[in-house]
């Protein structure tokens, strides 16, 4: 198939482009450019307010290249114990949370992705956690459920208030129903467990719907910044977007030293904004080339059918 001066060839046979079909492409190259402009651009500036001077971002000279080129809020940021400290915190909280959020799906998921033959009140138990997803106990009433538990201050209130994240239940329930009832069948007729059944079929069939709510929740524990706020109260326990709103948004420096404050003075205050975002979306930048390739699969075959 070729296309030669608005004629598409295929096969000997000739298909003129119409004008409106030219339109129409036209308008969706202009649409998708300004789009990934809208999202690159902003990232841009970030990075070149990171490694400009401080003179330069206070007068807003600042665009799209860094002037005055530094690394000193870098060598700010990674000096610091406290922020090693956070860091290692939320790769922690990330991992265990992860963790536990995809034990919860699968297992919660497997069942409810039967119809009502096989599990008795599944509409029941169905409703039963779609309405979590539009009523909750509010700010308040979790906050004392986590102290009547003893749970505050530990890395148990961060991971277990969100341990079954409802959403990511009903992507990995549709996938596990796309999944041909024949292959349960065969197994369990072999003798499988309902345990070897997901082990060994259900899970390695659903490795994109799997891949793309690893991710979802990676990103929701790493980004997440008011349950340490309210939860933690040691400041070497609190995650790193925490610790990032408290140096922000707070201007909390009583950790500082006096070298760190000195080199600290010498830096814009959005400079050190900047460094700090971008530090901070390096882990998830390093995790997502491996999984975007399942990302639109797991979203597409795991909303197709309710």
């Amino acid at each position: 198939m070729q296309r030669k001066s608005g004629v598409l060839f295929s096969r000997g046979a000739q298909i003129e482009v119409s004008a409106g079909r030219k339109v129409f492409c036209a308008i969706n190259v202009t649409v998708l450019v300004l789009l990934t402009l809208s999202c690159l651009l902003p990232f841009i500036y970030v990075i070149a307010v990171s490694f400009s001077e401080n003179y330069y971002v206070t007068t807003n000279q600042v665009t799209f290249w860094p002037k005055g080129f530094t690394l000193n809020a870098y060598r700010y940021i990674l000096e610091r114990r406290s922020f090693w400290t956070s860091f290692r915190m939320s790769v922690f909280r990330t991992l265990l949370g992860s963790a536990i959020n995809l034990s919860l799906v699968m297992l919660t998921a497997y069942p409810l992705s039967k119809d009502n033959q096989r599990l008795r009140g599944r509409n029941i138990y169905t409703w039963f956690f779609f309405i979590t997803m539009l009523v909750g106990g509010g700010t308040i009433p979790n906050y004392l459920l986590i102290s009547q538990l003893k749970l505050r201050d530990t890395i148990w209130a961060l991971v277990l208030p969100g341990a079954l994240p409802i959403f990511n239940m009903v992507l990995m329930l549709n996938f596990f129903r796309q999944i041909p009832r024949d292959l349960e069948e065969a197994a369990m007729i072999d003798g499988a467990s309902h345990w070897r059944i997901l082990a060994q079929i259900y899970l390695p069939c659903s490795l994109p719907s799997i891949a793309t709510i690893a991710l979802f929740c990676m990103v929701s524990h790493w980004n997440a910044w008011f349950d340490g706020q309210i939860y933690m109260t040691s400041v070497d326990k609190i995650p790193l977007q925490t610790y990032l709103r408290n140096v922000i948004v707070e201007m909390d420096v009583s950790d500082m030293s006096a070298d760190d404050y000195e080199l600290y003075a010498t830096l814009a205050n959005d400079t050190v904004k900047c460094a700090q975002i971008i530090v901070a979306m390096i882990p998830i930048l390093c995790v997502y080339p491996f999984l975007q390739r399942y990302f639109v699969t797991g979203i597409v075959l795991g909303s197709v059918k309710g």
